[in-house]
């Protein structure tokens, strides 16, 4: 991100995630995270976009850095999309749902806003398991009364023209779309301030 062009006092919005807001696989000037930047710019808002997203990183690892992200970027709203990989690895919901709660609470109790984004994994995994799942996010968003979206891949997932070739990851051309997506929970919690 160009942080250079944004005073120290500029509020900061800070997407914490995977590779999904990472930028994975394509230049990270296309990335929804750039195209957040400039929408913001294009509405009138002073914030400043960092993307502390790391490709393969679990709930578990963002669990363990949330407390420096916050220590250094100071945000003001925090976009969480976490869980995609450990649904991938299978791991246990209630795992990822207590990772989300710490990230969420140590942000909250830092000042900061917070929005999340749900994701959904492949149908393989088993009706009960997918259930529980996509249960997290919407059992997190209601516990800390958070601005969410059911499935951050919405209109992208099962489109191989807006798929790298590993069908997993969104390419440049969806990226405007996981913008929009995103867009409508970022704005209302922009707004309430």
């Amino acid at each position: 991100m160009s942080a250079g062009a944004y005073s120290a006092e500029s509020p900061t919005v800070l997407i914490f995630g995977d590779s999904l807001s990472a930028g994975y696989g394509i230049d990270v000037d296309q990335s929804w995270a750039t195209l957040l930047q400039s929408r913001l710019e294009s509405v009138g808002y002073e914030h400043r976009v960092v993307n502390a997203s790391i490709s393969g990183e679990t709930t578990e690892g963002g669990a363990a850095r949330i407390d420096s992200a916050l220590s250094e970027f100071s945000p003001e709203l925090i976009i969480l999309e976490l869980g995609g990989n450990d649904g991938l690895r299978g791991f246990p919901p209630q795992r990822m749902k207590g990772n989300l709660e710490k990230i969420v609470a140590r942000a909250k109790a830092s000042g900061a806003s917070v929005v999340l984004l749900g994701i959904r994994i492949p149908t393989n995994y088993g009706t009960r398991y997918t259930q529980a799942f996509e249960a997290v996010y919407r059992d997190v968003a209601n516990d800390f009364d958070i601005e969410w979206i059911e499935f951050f891949m919405e209109g992208v997932a099962l489109n191989d023209e807006l798929l790298q070739e590993d069908r997993i990851h969104p390419n440049a051309a969806a990226q405007p779309i996981l913008l929009d997506n995103a867009w409508p929970i970022i704005s209302a919690t922009l707004e309430q301030w």
